[in-house]
C-alpha cells in the first residue's frame, strides 16, 4: 500500500501546507497530476476540493468537531455547512462523510438530504488523543515553563470577523496587563486559517506588546494539543478548540460567539451553557470566578452530544479504511490513541515589570505563615510585617496610580531594550549572578551611575541571595528561598520598607499574590563598599519618589 499527498495550491489557505508536508517527510504529488492517476481511495480533510473523476471512494474527515459552523461558499455568494461535500459528489455515490456522533446523521439529512446513506460513524481521533493527554497535564505545563501554583490561561480563536481575535484583537495584551505575572501564564491558540491568511510576521507584529509581556504564541499544527491539555482555563469562541476544552472538563469563558454557529449542535449548546467574558469588565476577576466556580462535569452533556464512544476512533477508522479499500483488515490489534507529544517552548523573557506592593501587620487572614527558621546576624530588628507584592509586565502595563497604602515602582532588567523604560525605572536588576561580592558591589555602583534616575540596583549572588545598592550609597544583602531569590523581588522588599518608613535591616515576610509566602532576610553587606557613592539629588527615596 502506497500513500501519497496532494494539496490544492489555489486555496486561499494553502500557505505553509507544502512546507508542513515536506517537514513530515511526505511524498507530495503536484495537484495538476492528480487527474492522471488511479488511486484506490482518497482521504481528505477538506470538503471544498475538486476530486479526480476516477470512481474511487472519497472519505471526508472533519477538520473540526462535527458540522457546527456556517462558512462562505467559494463557489457562490452564499454560506454553506462546513464539512459537507457538494451534492454533485454525493450523487456519484463515491463520497463518505465521517461522523463523530450518530446524531450528526440526522443533522445532515435535514440540511442535505443527499447525504442519506453516505455517513460512517468513526469518532474523533483528535479528542481521543486529547483525553489521553490529560494524564500528562503536569508534564506539559513544565515544558511550557508553568510553575507549580501558576494558572495557564489559554486563548482560543477561530477565524473570521466574529472570532475571538476578530472581535477583541487586544485580548491577550489586556489579560497580561491585568493578571499578576507570577501567578499566571497566557498562551494563544489561533486557527490555521488566520496564520495562512495573514502570515506569521503579521500575527507577531499585531501581538508584539503581548509577546514582550510573556504571551506564548502556539504554532498552528500539533503544539496546540498539549497546550490545551495543560490549560487551567480556556477563553475562547465558537471554534472547535474551545469545544474540545469544554469536553476535557476545563473551565471555559466565551469572549466571542459568532452567529455562524449552527443551532442544535454541541457548539451551540456550549454557547448557551458557558459564561461570557465581558471585555469591558475586570478580566482578572472574571477569570478567577470561572476557575473558582467550575466543576469538572459541567459540560458532560455537551461532550456526550459531540463525541460517541471516546477512545474507539482509531480502531473504527482503520475498519472503515480497509472496508473502502476492499481489503481484509489485518489481524493485529488496532492502534491506540497516544497522548500528544510534549511541546517544549518558553515565552519571551519579560525584562520590565510594574511592581505593586503594600505592607500589612499581623497575621494575614486565613493564610498559613511560613515555618520560622533561624535568622542570621543582622536580622534581629525585624518587625511583624508582611509585604504583599504583584508584578505586571511593563510592556502592557507601564504605569499605575498608587492607591492608599500601596507603593508602585518600575523595575527593569539590565537587558531591557526599551531605553524609555529602563531610563524611567526606579529599580535596575541583574538576574545573572555575579561571582563575588566585590564585583557585585562594583556592578551596583556602575549601574546607579549609568542610570541616574534609578533609586536601587539589585544583582543575584551565586548562593541564592542578592546585593541591593541604594542611591545614598548604602548596600545591603537580601537573602530569600525558593522563588524569592529573584533580585527583582528582593529589591521590591527593600524598596517597600524604605517607602513605608520601616527599618531597612531585618526579616520580612513576602507574599507573592496568591502564590506563596516566603521570608526574606535583609542585612548589611558582608563587606564595605570601596566605591564612592553615586549620590544625586534626584535619588532621594521619599514617600513621593514616584
Amino acid at each position: 500500500m502506497t500513500v501519497v499527498f496532494a494539496y490544492d495550491p489555489t486555496s486561499a489557505f494553502n500557505d505553509g501546507v507544502l512546507d508542513l508536508l515536506h517537514d513530515a517527510g511526505c511524498r507530495v504529488m503536484p495537484w495538476s497530476q492528480l487527474g492522471s492517476i488511479s488511486p484506490d481511495l482518497i482521504l481528505t480533510a477538506s470538503e471544498n476540493i475538486d476530486v479526480p473523476e476516477n470512481g474511487c471512494p472519497v472519505l471526508v474527515l472533519p477538520h473540526g468537531v462535527g458540522f457546527h459552523k456556517f462558512v462562505p461558499d467559494s463557489r457562490s455568494s452564499r454560506q454553506r455547512l462546513s464539512g459537507v461535500v457538494p451534492d454533485s459528489l454525493l450523487e456519484t455515490g463515491r463520497a463518505w462523510l465521517a461522523l463523530s456522533h450518530p446524531d450528526q446523521e440526522g443533522q445532515l439529512l435535514l440540511a442535505h438530504p443527499k447525504t442519506a446513506g453516505r455517513t460512517l460513524l468513526v469518532g474523533d481521533p483528535c479528542f481521543d488523543e486529547l483525553r489521553a493527554g490529560l494524564e500528562h497535564m503536569e508534564s506539559y505545563r513544565r515544558a511550557l515553563g508553568v510553575a507549580d501554583g501558576q494558572q495557564l490561561v489559554v486563548l482560543s480563536s477561530t477565524w473570521g470577523p466574529t472570532s475571538l481575535l476578530g472581535r477583541t484583537p487586544d485580548i491577550a495584551e489586556r489579560l497580561l496587563a491585568e493578571l499578576p505575572y507570577d501567578e499566571y501564564r497566557v498562551a494563544a491558540i489561533i486557527h490555521p486559517n488566520v496564520w495562512a491568511a495573514h502570515g506569521s510576521w503579521q500575527i507577531r507584529t499585531l501581538q508584539a506588546a503581548a509577546l514582550e509581556a510573556g504571551l506564548l504564541l502556539v504554532p498552528p499544527v500539533h503544539a496546540w494539543r498539549p497546550v490545551l491539555a495543560a490549560a487551567s482555563v480556556v477563553v475562547g469562541d465558537h471554534g472547535s478548540v474551545t469545544l474540545y476544552g469544554a469536553a476535557l472538563g476545563k473551565p471555559v469563558l466565551l469572549a466571542a460567539f459568532g452567529t455562524d454557529a449552527v443551532p442544535g449542535t454541541a457548539i451551540a449548546a456550549l454557547g448557551d451553557a458557558a459564561p461570557r467574558l465581558d471585555p469591558r469588565g475586570g478580566l482578572r476577576d472574571q477569570i478567577e470566578a470561572a476557575v473558582r466556580s467550575h466543576v469538572p462535569d459541567r459540560y458532560v452533556d455537551i461532550r456526550e452530544q459531540a463525541f460517541a464512544e471516546p477512545g474507539q476512533a482509531l480502531p473504527r477508522l482503520r475498519t472503515v479504511l480497509y472496508r473502502l479499500l476492499r481489503l481484509p483488515e489485518p489481524p493485529a490489534a488496532p492502534p491506540r490513541a497516544l497522548p500528544p507529544q510534549r511541546f517544549e517552548r518558553r515565552p519571551q523573557q519579560v525584562t520590565s515589570w510594574l511592581v505593586v506592593t503594600s505592607v500589612e501587620t499581623g497575621e494575614p487572614p486565613a493564610r498559613p505563615r511560613p515555618r520560622p527558621r533561624p535568622r542570621p546576624p543582622g536580622a534581629d530588628v525585624a518587625e511583624d510585617a508582611i509585604i504583599s507584592l504583584c508584578r505586571f509586565p511593563a510592556a502592557v502595563c507601564p504605569t499605575a496610580r498608587e492607591a492608599p497604602g500601596t507603593f508602585v515602582h518600575l523595575a527593569c532588567d539590565e537587558e531591557e531594550r526599551d531605553a524609555h523604560l529602563i531610563e524611567s525605572a526606579s529599580v535596575i536588576v541583574r538576574r545573572r549572578p555575579i561571582r563575588t561580592v566585590v564585583s557585585a558591589q562594583s556592578w551596583v555602583h556602575d549601574t546607579l551611575a549609568r542610570f541616574p534616575g534609578s533609586l536601587l540596583a539589585a544583582v543575584s549572588l551565586p548562593d541564592g541571595g542578592g546585593l541591593v545598592g541604594l542611591r545614598d550609597g548604602r548596600v545591603v544583602e537580601a537573602v530569600g528561598t525558593g522563588h524569592f531569590t529573584d533580585p527583582c523581588l528582593l529589591a521590591a522588599a527593600v524598596y517597600t520598607r524604605l517607602r513605608a518608613g520601616r527599618p531597612l535591616v531585618g526579616a520580612v515576610t513576602l507574599r507573592l499574590g496568591h502564590l506563596e509566602e516566603g521570608e526574606v532576610i535583609i542585612r548589611p553587606s558582608p563587606s564595605p563598599s570601596s566605591s564612592p557613592s553615586p549620590s544625586s539629588s534626584s535619588g532621594r527615596l521619599t514617600a513621593d519618589a514616584e
